[in-house]
Parts: structure tokens; C-alpha cells; sequence
């Protein structure tokens, strides 16, 4: 069965209904095309809608499918309206969390008489369960991470600044073989570090900071997600009291990790070993989200998910405690469920590193 038919059986699609698909991890994850356009699918045919610019691209990445060509005054929508047509499609399922007003007001012109109805995620709900090729992608993805890692902490040292350390580690999974990258690289030193999702600026590494890196690579389509915390010199003890508590949470959770757990519980693991620290109120996302062609999917380790992990599953393991004017730490693998509990694709030492 191929992907595209395990999705249209997952979304229960009819003999006359039509799936479009606009996003573009979703179009890569059924098809293989990396391009811009649209799919129109249903049951017995596939087409990817696209224009000059791709039509030997969608040829070359997606064999399998059919390859429409728009034309000057015939838009993607109108050659998704005449497949539909000649295939007898009545009701349409389309990505409602992905099409703009002024998108979908242009599918409607071109189908007025079709019903449209949400697709409810439904190549999300499929991507969730990893196969063997795709877990390669993921590993090979963290092994280059971690690559890079090693090869940036000699590199460390008094007076570098947050984007010099990051430009350093981001040449270098491009260097080691990455894609391109799965994210824009966080690196977040001293008092910066209490910011989860800091932007490397102009500030110079002193000696004493602790030093937040949360990067990740991306390879076949597939990404990475890694983060570690060092110090440049011994850190204040109070900062080394946070580090010990991070990584207590992450590797209780990270042990934790199992095939019928749920996410939310795992989540409150973390949060309890961080609030009985004294840090409550310190640690406010979620522990991780599952990762694959995006860098964030479903399911989700925090308190609003309670969905079951299954084997397939590849999911970060990220507590943090942040505190403003002082500084924060971060820790994160991704690790694969799998049928005994979970494997991580991340070696990278997680012990507290003093550079």
C-alpha cells in the first residue's frame, strides 16, 4: 500500500470524493515532490498540479503520479476542477489549517458546485508512525548534529560572540552533509539564556557563562533537534544547581519514554522533579513534540496532550529552567519508541561540560 492510499483509507475518502493537498511536508511525505503546486488525489489516481518551473522535477521525484501543467489563465484550481470533474468527485477534503481565505475563495470559484469539507489532518495523523528509511533519515540527521557539536566546543572562547558560534555550527552540518538546516539555530549565552527561543546576537562568551545551543540538521527530507547547555569556566553554583535539575528531569523522562505511555504524564514527570527543585513556574513549555519532515509534529509531550506513544514514534525529551537576569539550561535527545521503551538518536554527553 502506498502512502497515499493508507492516507485516503485513514481519512475513510469515498468513491467520489477528491483530497487537495497544498501543504508542502505533506505533498513530500505522499509523493516524494519537493516542489510548489498543489495534489489532487482519490481513489485510483494522483496528480501533482504544478507549473513550468517543476513539471520535470514532479516527473523525476513523484513517478507514480500524473503531472499537470497550468497555463496562462488556468490556475492550479482550475485544472484540479477538471480532474474532479472527469473523475466524478462530489465532495472535496482539503488542508483547512493550511489554505488562506483568498485560496480557498478561488477553489470555490472554480468548483461552485462542490462540497468542501476539512481533511482533518489527516497526512499529519500518517506521518505520526516513522518507518525503517524514515528513522534513518532522523538518525543520520542527529549523528551530523552531533558532528558538528564535537568539532564547535574547541571553538569556544572568551570574546566569540552568539552569532560567530552560530554561523560556526551551522557551516558545519552543512560541511558534514546536512540538507540544509532543520531550524534556525538558537544560541543563548549568560543572562540571554533565560530566553527559550533566543536569537544569537553581537554579545560576547565571558568566562563563567553557561552557554545554550539548540540546533539540528536536516537530511532526506528529515530533520534533527538537539540542544545541550555547557560553561566556559566553572559556572555560578546556583547555575550548576539548575544544570543538575535539567538533567535529572531529562533522563528520568527520557527513561520513562514507552509504547502506551501517555504524553502527559511523561510531561509531568519533568515537571515535577523542576517544581520540587524550587523552580516552579521556571520551566514553561511543554518536555517535546515529535519530529520528522517538520521540525515540530504531533504528538506532543505537555499538559494539553493526552495522546498514547506507539513504536514509530520520534519525540524530544527538553526540559529547561529559565530565570530572568541570571541565566537558563536547556538538555534535549529525540529518541525513537520503540517496542521495549525508547532509543535515542542523540550521543552527544549530556554531563555538564566545563570548556
Amino acid at each position: 500500500m502506498t502512502r497515499m492510499e493508507r492516507m485516503l483509507q485513514l481519512a475513510g475518502v469515498g468513491a467520489n470524493e477528491g483530497v487537495l493537498i497544498h501543504k508542502p511536508s505533506n505533498m513530500f511525505y505522499l509523493s516524494g515532490y519537493t516542489g510548489e503546486g498543489l495534489i489532487a488525489a482519490g481513489n485510483g489516481f494522483q496528480v501533482i498540479v504544478t507549473d513550468f518551473r517543476y513539471t520535470e522535477q514532479a516527473e523525476r521525484q513523484a513517478p507514480g503520479y500524473d503531472v499537470w501543467m497550468v497555463e496562462k489563465g488556468v490556475s492550479h484550481a482550475d485544472l484540479a476542477a477538471k480532474l474532479f470533474a472527469e473523475k466524478g468527485i462530489a465532495r472535496v477534503r482539503y488542508e483547512d489549517d493550511e489554505v488562506t481565505m483568498r485560496a480557498f475563495e478561488g477553489l470555490k470559484k472554480a468548483m461552485p458546485a462542490m462540497e468542501f469539507v476539512s481533511l482533518e489532518n489527516a497526512p499529519e495523523k500518517a506521518r505520526r508512525i516513522k518507518d525503517e528509511k524514515e528513522l534513518a533519515c532522523i538518525e543520520t540527521a542527529c549523528n551530523i548534529s552531533c558532528k558538528a557539536f564535537d568539532a564547535l566546543l574547541p571553538r569556544i572562547k572568551p570574546g566569540v560572540t552568539e552569532k560567530q558560534l552560530q554561523i560556526m555550527l551551522d557551516y558545519t552540518m552543512l560541511e558534514l552533509g546536512a540538507d540544509s538546516l532543520a531550524f534556525d539555530t538558537i544560541v543563548a549565552s549568560g543572562e540571554n539564556g533565560s530566553l527559550c527561543h533566543a536569537i544569537p546576537s553581537d554579545r560576547k562568551i565571558q568566562l563563567g557563562d553557561m552557554i545554550t545551543f539548540d540546533f539540528g540538521a536536516k537530511k532526506g527530507g528529515y530533520c534533527s533537534d538537539m540542544t545541550r547547555t555547557v560553561a566556559l569556566g566553572q559556572p555560578k553554583p546556583e547555575m550548576k544547581k539548575i544544570y543538575d535539575t535539567v538533567l535529572l528531569a531529562q533522563e528520568t523522562c527520557e527513561a520513562a519514554l514507552a509504547p502506551g505511555k501517555c504524553c502527559r504524564d511523561i510531561d509531568s514527570i519533568a515537571r515535577k522533579i523542576i517544581d520540587d527543585a524550587g523552580y516552579q513556574g521556571r520551566f514553561g513549555h511543554g518536555l517535546g513534540h515529535a519530529v520528522g519532515i517538520d521540525i515540530h509534529e504531533d504528538p506532543r509531550l505537555s499538559q494539553m496532550c493526552n495522546d498514547i506513544l506507539e513504536v514509530g514514534h520520534v519525540v524530544t525529551v527538553e526540559p529547561g529552567i529559565y530565570i530572568p537576569g541570571l541565566g537558563g539550561v536547556r538538555i534535549e535527545n529525540t529518541c525513537a519508541i520503540t517496542e521495549n521503551g525508547a532509543r535515542t538518536l542523540v550521543h552527544a554527553q549530556k554531563a555538564l561540560l566545563i570548556l
